[in-house]
Order: C-alpha cells, then structure tokens, then sequence
C-alpha cells in the first residue's frame, strides 16, 4: 500500500496504542457504573457500596467487571448484574463480561465514605466496622444512633428491616423508626 493511502485507513492497533483505548474504555465503564443505583437503596451507587471490585482489561480485549454481591442469596443480585450489563453496553466500553467475584466476601468495610454519608442521609444508619461473629451482627455492642435527631436513646425493633442486610430501629426521643445497615 503506499503512502497517499495510508492516512484514510484506522490506525493499527500498536502495544503503544491498545493502553490509551484500554484506558478509555475502563475510564467510560467506571463512569457508567457509577450510575448504576443500587436498587434497594436507590440514594448508592453500586460504587459506594463497594460492589464493583475491579475494571480490567483481559489480554483478549475483554474488559473484566468484578462484581460482588453483598451476601449469597441477595435478591438483588441479579437486578444489579442486569442493570450493570445494562450501563456497560450503553456506555460503549466494547466487549465486557461481568465476573462474579466471591472471595474475598463483600463486608461493609467496603462501602465509601460518600456511601455511608449517603446513607445516612437517605435515612440509614451506615454501620461502623464490620462484625466479627454472627453474634455481633444481631447483637451490636454500641447504641445505633438516630439519623434524624441523632439520640443515642433507640431500641431495635426487627432484626430485619425491609431487606434481610438492615435491622429495623425506633428512637425512643424523637419516636422515628429508622434502618440500621447491618455489620457484615
């Protein structure tokens, strides 16, 4: 092929050229993910709550999503799985799988800063550290505080609130009940 040619053709696909567009194409995916809401609390992200573990791209030019559930069973996992492929594939990122990633388990240690924030505005009460027993889990050491007028005075009303990873709470000062998302 000679010169006057070349310049009309797309560029090759050279080691110097496939990072920038692998760079791209992970910076576009983590963009969409970030608009992924969580559905069960739609004030998080899939991001803040830690469910996504890694963006990569696959020496086959797959970019790999690692998404973990927050716990076996989750009902949810699968809406979320939906609405990631669901983002990907509008984002234009190219070809991607979406990988289950269970080891190391999903723990709310991995929820962001900004998520717990979020949380706690959305009316939750984001837990502190993770549990190291069963036992911690259902029987928390400290006061769960209210997120409205933040008393120290509340009673736990349900282990479980309206999804099995959230304790069901009443404040005994301002008599609101409120969510507690579980240590896992």
């Amino acid at each position: 092929m000679n010169a006057m040619h070349a310049g009309t053709l797309d560029p090759p696909t050279t080691p110097a050229s496939a990072p920038a567009d692998g760079d791209r194409r992970v910076s576009l995916a983590w963009g969409a993910l970030a608009a992924v809401d969580d559905p069960e609390i739609p004030a998080l992200s899939i991001i803040d709550l830690g469910l996504i573990r890694s963006v990569e791209l696959a020496s086959n030019g797959t970019l790999e999503v690692g998404l973990s559930p927050t716990y076996l069973g989750c009902p949810a996992t699968e809406v979320i799985r939906g609405s990631v492929e669901h983002a990907l594939g509008n984002a234009g990122v190219g070809a991607f799988a979406v990988i289950n990633v269970l080891s190391p388990a999903w723990t709310s240690d991995w929820i962001t800063p900004e998520g717990r924030r979020k949380l706690e505005s959305y009316g939750i009460v984001p837990p502190e550290r993770s549990a190291a027993s069963l036992r911690e889990i259902l029987h928390p050491h400290r006061a769960v505080g209210c997120p409205r007028c933040h008393s120290t005075d509340t009673e736990c009303v349900s282990e479980f609130g309206s999804t099995p990873c959230k304790a069901l709470h009443r404040c005994r000062a301002c008599l609101e009940p409120f969510e507690y998302f579980k240590c896992i």
